[in-house]
């Protein structure tokens, strides 16, 4: 990976098209056929939760290859205070790029952007064999809990990183998603209607169908 030729900006309004189909192009079939996460995105961005200056596109030689954005939740702790904490996501990086080292990159260096703003933790879902290398571990090890998860069920999706240390110390509670997050399918279908054809597939490894 050639690190020269990388820039991490915020995004404009000029991008969000751009965006949206780089994010469109990188999840589709990779979690159910088709895709979502360009919709939420859409939607995210006009939620009063979503932090716009902790929006996040990656270029390189002047080519949109990656963006990360970041939006206020809470945890709800068992003592009845709320904890504000960031959700992160969607991340995603080009298909031909990814597992060169550039998600990484992108993911420090926002992260590094959140905690400079002061931000005390990001939890959000995700694979902690690749987010364990840049400081995320279950949730669990903390004491917050996924919102409507059984006490016996798998939560190893449920990761955590303090960006203050400490921050978390002394709390326990439920975390919420930002319905934002929760796309409606219908509305998903009306949306992707304004982006080139592309086939849904069911492939092994997917979660949702």
């Amino acid at each position: 990976m050639n690190n020269r030729n990388i820039i991490i900006r915020p995004e404009t309004s000029g991008d969000r098209r751009a965006v949206e189909h780089l994010i469109r192009e990188s999840f589709w079939n990779v979690y159910r056929p088709g895709c979502s996460e360009h919709h939420v995105t859409h939607v995210l961005r006009d939620d009063p939760a979503f932090v716009k200056e902790l929006d996040f596109v990656m270029e390189q030689d002047g080519r949109l290859i990656g963006q990360n954005l970041f939006v206020r939740t809470v945890i709800q702790a068992d003592d009845g205070r709320e904890i504000g904490v960031l959700t992160m996501g969607p991340i995603c990086i080009a298909p031909e790029l990814q597992r060169q080292g550039y998600g990484k990159l992108l993911l420090d260096a926002t992260l590094e952007k959140a905690a400079a703003m002061g931000f005390g933790a990001v939890l959000f879902e995700g694979n902690i064999a690749f987010y364990g290398k840049s400081g995320f571990t279950y949730a669990s090890e903390f004491g917050i809990r996924y919102h409507d998860l059984p006490e016996d069920a798998d939560a190893s999706f449920f990761l955590c990183r303090e960006l203050i240390p400490g921050y978390l110390d002394g709390v326990t509670g439920v975390y919420l998603t930002p319905q934002a997050y929760y796309a409606d399918d219908a509305d998903v279908e009306v949306f992707d209607k304004a982006f080139p054809p592309k086939e849904k597939q069911k492939l092994p490894g997917q979660i949702f169908g």
